[in-house]
């Protein structure tokens, strides 16, 4: 019999972590001799309070909803992909590739070769450590960590080397052919009589990362490799008696779990800068660790906690513009979340699950 109920798990134990977060993160802002209740407003009228803040605030959620996912998969199979950032990294190297060197008549058919050739180059990164973990041996964790830094030196060795345009001393692509260049939501609601912003990164795109949400709730909880994805992580032993491949699961968890990361780059690649960059992931691989923990490695959790990622990185864009708690104090604030909902989740779900089961016992009673 399970502990709690299972909303109090993805409903009320986040809740109160964020409680927690936004209660110590007060206390530091107070220590600095900020008004707490004026940066949350500022926060919330920075992300939330215009078009424009909206859309940036679902720009940097795109990028979440992606490597968010790209964890939560990888772990329903227990692994620990922490790669995100280097396979979105290869992602882009695909997105360049293909926005570049092909002709395409209409961004919505490069959109869709594009986010192919993405989700590649991203399983293909993912699928190195997944194979070595899977025959070798070799542990998820340390060998996708290691993978980050050899795409970084990967993408700037064919930036610096091969694809930046001749007589450019920025290591970076040319910019993308118009044709390519992807609808921002204030075109795509422009038509419908809806006022978005111009200037706002938002794109086509956060359809996709949606779209990409329902598939991966339907992958994980409606088919049979998502039933046996799932009884991986539960329990090898109890899979391996019921005749599932640890080696086949490995393989095509991380292999979808790396395309996942690697469709990030049409978001900040093909929709925003339409060129690729070095650093164009942000930390985006590593946030999305923090999302999947706090989304509880379901989709609509995900969706969520990205949601909450990017006002954060909108609302503390603000914060660190328009007063004077500086920009790394807001990593701190970020930190914190990523703390309480991910590190700490035992302080806050132990204490719960034992006021459930007095509960119970008492209506039992």
């Amino acid at each position: 019999m399970d502990k709690m109920p299972k909303w109090a798990d993805v409903v009320l134990i986040p809740l109160i972590s964020l409680i927690l977060a936004a209660a110590l993160s007060a206390l530091v802002i107070l220590a600095i001799g900020e008004d707490p209740v004026a940066a949350v407003k500022l926060m919330v009228n920075g992300a939330l309070g215009s078009t424009y803040g909206w859309g940036y605030t679902l720009y940097y959620a795109t990028n979440f909803m992606f490597t968010g996912l790209a964890v939560a998969v990888a772990f329903h199979a227990r692994m620990f992909n922490i790669g995100g950032e280097g396979q979105a990294m290869l992602g882009g190297l695909g997105v360049a590739l293909m926005c570049l060197y092909i002709p395409w008549p209409h961004w919505s058919l490069a959109l869709i070769g594009a986010t192919g050739l993405a989700a590649l180059f991203g399983a293909a990164w993912a699928a190195i450590p997944a194979w070595l973990q899977a025959k070798r041996g070799s542990h998820i964790v340390i060998t996708t960590i290691m993978f980050n830094f050899i795409a970084a030196a990967v993408l700037n060795y064919v930036l610096v080397n091969l694809m930046r345009p001749k007589g450019s001393m920025d290591p970076a692509t040319a910019r993308f052919p118009g044709a390519v260049h992807l609808p921002t939501l204030h075109e795509l609601l422009a038509p419908i009589g809806l006022n978005f912003s111009k200037a706002a990164p938002a794109n086509v795109s956060l359809l996709v990362a949606v779209a990409a949400c329902i598939l991966v709730w339907l992958l994980i909880w409606r088919t049979r490799l998502g039933y046996e994805i799932r009884a991986y992580g539960h329990s090898e032993t109890g899979a391996l008696y019921a005749g599932i491949s640890p080696v086949r699961i490995t393989m095509i968890a991380m292999l979808i779990s790396g395309g996942l990361a690697g469709m990030m780059a049409i978001n900040n690649v093909m929709g925003e800068a339409e060129r690729l960059v070095l650093n164009a992931t942000e930390g985006a691989g590593f946030i999305g660790i923090a999302v999947a923990l706090m989304g509880r490695s379901h989709p609509f959790g995900v969706f969520l906690a990205a949601i909450l990622f990017g006002f954060l990185y909108q609302g503390g864009a603000e914060l660190a513009l328009w007063t004077t708690i500086p920009r790394e104090l807001i990593v701190v604030i970020q930190a914190l979340v990523i703390l309480f909902t991910g590190a700490l989740d035992n302080m806050v779900r132990m204490p719960l699950e034992k006021l459930f089961l007095a509960l119970r016992k008492e209506k039992q009673a």
